[in-house]
């Protein structure tokens, strides 16, 4: 949501100015970076530049949020690894929401460079360079794209090859029935997708759970409680409203990052039309009917 001029005084003041510059900037340049053995060894199929990166924002939407955090590891077919990290100031206030996540407050980056001030050394860092990391794809590389182009430069995605750790692992790591039998049972299910077989490993795999963590709750109202916990990012099951300083968002469609007050206020033909949709859950056309009648979700403490 864009915020006029005078929205950014007050309580947040300085953290929608120009920062301070700190002889101790909140951000490194490193060379070399730690390399395990093994890594040296497994690069000489590089033939240019991998770059790693991560990054922490005020929130999950790639294109209105920003980055608050940003660490890039340059792998290099020669071993000469770099190292980047910097805070950022998003310019808008982090939610609580965000901070319970990555421990990183407004105060924290109060001092920090904005992201146009290191977005040269961003550029520099992914000269000639393809993308790596963990769960990138549908977050970090919009996120890092959409950052770089507020600042006039490009990050030229469709250039790079994009390796994912996360995708590797799904792929190669099974997580289904017969996977979990193994692990948790210690043997090999047989027959397995017929209906007796699965269900028997079931009741097996719950059992075995019980016995390999001792912390998990011993009876059924708390089990169930375990199982069917709301993400607490998520205002609800199906994550069409997510948490932002306490109220809800949406997370989808037309108003996608506006706060449920504020469509209630503007737009209420939307939220009709979504109350009477054929393709809304009970959950989300209740939402959207309390709303309309002055009613928003509260967040419990």
């Amino acid at each position: 949501m864009k915020k006029n001029k005078s929205s950014n005084l007050g309580a947040f003041g300085p953290l929608f100015s120009d920062p301070e510059p700190e002889p101790s900037a909140p951000s490194s340049v490193d060379r070399p970076a730690d390399v395990p053995a093994t890594v040296s060894k497994s690069r000489e199929f590089l033939k240019r530049p991998l770059v790693f990166l991560d990054l922490e924002a005020t929130g999950l939407d790639t294109a209105m949020d920003r980055i608050v955090e940003i660490c890039l590891i340059r792998v290099t077919p020669d071993g000469l690894d770099e190292n980047f990290t910097s805070r950022i100031n998003p310019g808008i206030p982090i939610p609580p929401e965000s901070t319970a996540i990555h421990g990183i407050s407004d105060a924290d980056v109060r001092n920090a460079p904005f992201f146009k001030a290191v977005a040269p050394k961003v550029e520099q860092f992914l000269t000639d360079a393809d993308l790596g990391g963990y769960n990138i794809a549908r977050f970090d590389v919009p996120m890092l794209a959409n950052e770089l182009a507020r600042a006039g430069l490009s990050l030229g995605a469709e250039r790079r090859r994009i390796i994912d750790a996360m995708k590797i692992f799904h792929k190669k790591e099974s997580r289904d029935l017969a996977a979990a039998y193994k692990f948790y049972c210690r043997k090999t299910l047989e027959s397995h997708h017929s209906a007796q077989a699965d269900t028997a490993a079931a009741r097996d795999i719950f059992f075995g759970q019980l016995d390999m963590y001792p912390d998990l709750p011993k009876d059924v109202d708390a089990l169930h409680a375990f199982c069917n916990a709301l993400d607490s990012r998520f205002v609800d099951g199906e994550g069409k409203f997510s948490w932002r300083h306490g109220q809800a968002h949406f997370n989808f469609g037309k108003h996608k990052g506006h706060s449920l007050q504020e469509v209630a206020r503007i737009d209420r033909d939307y939220l009709i039309w979504l109350m009477e949709g054929s393709g809304s859950s009970p959950e989300l056309a209740a939402i959207c009917r309390n709303a309309l009648d002055g009613e928003f979700p509260r967040r419990s403490s």
